[in-house]
Parts: structure tokens; sequence; C-alpha cells
């Protein structure tokens, strides 16, 4: 028999579409107060930071994204426009290419982590006890967002003073 979806879950389901764009909006406001730009450059930055050499093929980069980036190779431009990030070309497949963070790149990143950890600790942190947070942390899990792997990724992340990225779907992550 098919059980009637309940008001409670209808009441879930609103509050999981409303707080990442909520959240997110007030996060890249602290990050424009704080003179840097969109959290999608970090985002970018940080994926082709942590990637072995530090390049992507632009479709890798865009799989990779930690926030919904529908614009990956408008983004890409601009960050090889501003010194960020240089393409280079595939050698074994030519009409390929690989996007490459530069050393500036690899500095705006780590700089934007300070006003962006701040932001998360505001507008998530300062809400949540640490034990309010595992919990959620669960419930999302089982929804299908494995916190595991942001706790692993904080942990690396905090021992190489590199940030332990808003999770894939939301807040710290991957």
């Amino acid at each position: 028999m098919k059980r009637k979806l309940s008001s409670e879950a209808t009441a879930a389901w609103i509050r999981l579409m409303r707080v990442p764009s909520r959240v997110l909006d007030c996060v890249e406001q602290d990050l424009k107060k704080a003179g840097f730009p969109p959290l999608a450059w970090y985002d970018a930055l940080l994926e082709l930071s942590r990637a072995p050499s530090g390049e992507l093929r632009p479709v890798e980069l865009e799989r990779q994204m930690l926030i919904p980036q529908y614009s990956t190779s408008r983004l890409i431009d601009k960050l090889v426009d501003e010194g960020l990030a240089a393409r280079r070309e595939c050698k074994i497949d030519k009409r390929g290419q690989f996007v490459e963070i530069t050393e500036a790149g690899r500095e705006l990143q780590k700089k934007m982590w300070s006003a962006y950890s701040s932001a998360i600790d505001k507008h998530v942190g300062s809400k949540l006890s640490d034990a309010d947070a595992a919990r959620l942390c669960g419930l999302l899990d089982r929804l299908g967002c494995s916190c595991d792997d942001a706790k692993s990724d904080a942990k690396v992340d905090a021992k190489s003073d590199t940030k332990a990225a808003p999770a894939r779907d939301g807040v710290p992550a991957r």
C-alpha cells in the first residue's frame, strides 16, 4: 500500500529547497563585503588546487564544483583573464584542454578561505551545536548526502590550511 505524503515531509522538502540558496546568498554577501570575488571562483580554485597536478579538464572541473555552475566556460575565462588559472593544451588529445591553477590562484583561494570560513561559522556553525551538526549530517546522509566524506576532508584541510569546502550538496564537504 502506498503511503500518503505527510505535511511534515512536505515542510521538510520546502526547507531543504530554501535553506541552501539563502545560506549561499548570505555567504556570497559576506565574501563581497570582504572584497572577494564570488564563491564560484573560490570553488573552482579549490577544485583545481585539490587536483593531483593542479589541473583538470573543464568538464571535470564542472563535475567537481561544489556549487551549481552552469557556465563553467565563462568562469574559466574570468579566472584566466585574472591570472588565477591558465589553459593548457592536452598533449594526447589536441582538441582537449586542461585548466591549471596558477600561484596567484592558490594565494587567492587561501585568502578567501578566511572570509569564507567565517561566513560558514556565522551562518551555520554558530546556529548549530556540534551535536546538532552531526545529527543534521546523519539526516542528510539518509537523503543521499554523505557527511563522512566531509569529515575526512575537513581533517585533511585542517592539516593543510586549505578549506574544508562546503559540501557538494550544500555545506563543508566532499
